[in-house]
């Protein structure tokens, strides 16, 4: 059976979860491999909204199993509060479908403290964190003196782990002039209660992936945020803390490069960006306005109000290129319904010279130019719409455009939030 990543090709709140939701029909398991709860899947099924924050979007789909992977960072409050209201809500039962890895890491309150703590402290030249704790969590992996998932269902081990880390976070703290209330003993005993409660899900992730595949159970990998929010890849500094291209799909769930099949990249039809950096196409006027208005641009996790602008083929040419995507998924088409001329970013002008491609320095980012393409609008409700062939003649051209200045096909289109409004062309888990 084939496997299927999807990431992220901009920089986030691109509409993965709905692709997800719609592809994990297909698949026997959808597998979360980085990330925190910085990122935020909304589905809505028969009308109702749920916003999703760690556990993957395939939960929504009864017989399908869920794994978060070692490359997640989780935090155990936000999670037990995800199992209980998927429970509430009749989509989680406790019959193995969903397994949490013993090695994510996991997101202590000190984390959330540093994070915010640092972010005052840069005033002007702050990230854009949601102050969730995130980048903290990765750097004390990288540091090899992270708490892991397993670390929770051992307390006398928690105890240590605790005491070693609270000392340098109060240090922390101190010289970034915030409190340091950080109490050993209550910090140990939620910590420990908290793995109580995740422990009847908690397993080696890797092994039950590899013994899925090789039973020829098909998987489903989900990423979060997006290309250009890779952190080797992305427009570093204003970046999160994690790959989030297709190459860590297997590192951060523990299987091998030769069982991905299938890469498929998730983009608007226009697009948005949440925090700071680079962004060559924002729109600060009311074309702007209008994008976020009617597109409801507005973080799922943070709620802040996303930037917006057109189109950018030159960053989806970028995508292409580092998460060798074999597909686009082109998400809120309907949005573009209304505007007379729509405009897409086919290269950039920086100091007078014409670049095709992203550079790679951030400074050169940030005085791109770009340069667009205008096609025609369309009019006329979409939301209706289930076919290719059924889409207004120029929305169709604005596709077969994007596809030509991306070199990939798009092989799905979301012309609606709901998640019936979704034309699939083609169906990677059938070809």
């Amino acid at each position: 059976m084939p496997n299927v990543v999807v990431v992220g090709a901009q920089w986030g709140d691109e509409g993965k979860g709905k692709i997800v939701d719609l592809l994990t029909q297909y698949a026997d398991v959808v597998v979360r491999f980085q990330g925190g709860n910085n990122a935020g899947h909304t589905l809505v099924v028969g009308g109702e909204k749920t916003v999703l924050h760690l556990i993957p979007a395939g939960i929504l789909h009864a017989g399908k199993v869920c794994v978060i992977g070692n490359g997640v960072v989780i935090d155990p409050e936000v999670l037990i509060l995800e199992i209980d209201r998927l429970k509430q809500k009749g989509f989680l039962s406790d019959d193995g479908q969903l397994v949490v890895s013993l090695d994510a890491h996991v997101i202590m309150p000190w984390h959330k403290a540093i994070d915010l703590a640092r972010e005052r402290a840069m005033g002007e030249g702050k990230i854009g964190t949601t102050g969730r704790g995130i980048g903290p969590t990765y750097e004390d992996k990288v540091a090899r003196r992270g708490v892991r998932v397993r670390d929770l269902l051992d307390e006398e081990r928690l105890r240590r782990k605790v005491k070693d880390r609270v000392a340098l976070a109060r240090e922390e703290l101190a010289r970034l002039g915030a409190a340091a209330d950080l109490d050993e003993a209550a910090l140990v005993h939620r910590a420990a209660e908290q793995g109580r409660r995740i422990g009847r899900y908690a397993s080696d992730a890797s092994l039950w992936l590899y013994r899925a595949v090789k039973a020829g159970r098909s998987l489903l990998f989900e990423g979060a945020q997006g290309t250009l929010l890779d952190v080797d890849h992305g427009t570093y500094p204003f970046v999160t803390s994690s790959n989030t291209v297709a190459g860590n799909a297997v590192v951060g769930s523990g299987l091998g490069p030769r069982v991905v099949d299938y890469v498929l990249g998730i983009s608007k039809a226009y697009s948005t960006r949440v925090g700071s950096g680079p962004y060559p196409t924002e729109l600060k006027d009311e074309t702007g306005e209008r994008l976020r208005k009617i597109g409801n641009e507005f973080g799922a996790t943070t709620g802040r109000p996303r930037r917006t602008g057109w189109l950018d083929a030159v960053a989806l040419r970028f995508a292409v290129r580092v998460n060798g995507l074999d597909g686009l998924a082109l998400t809120k088409l309907d949005v573009l319904t209304g505007f007379e001329t729509v405009k897409i970013a086919v290269a950039y002008r920086i100091d007078g010279k014409v670049h095709e491609e992203m550079p790679g320095d951030p400074e050169l980012q940030e005085r791109a130019q770009p340069i667009y393409e205008e096609l025609p609008g369309w009019s006329g409700k979409m939301e209706g719409l289930r076919t290719w062939d059924d889409l207004p003649a120029r929305a169709r051209g604005y596709v077969r455009r994007v596809e030509e200045l991306c070199g990939v096909k798009v092989i799905g289109l979301s012309v609606g939030a709901d998640r019936g409004e979704t034309i699939l062309v083609e169906n990677p888990f059938k070809r």
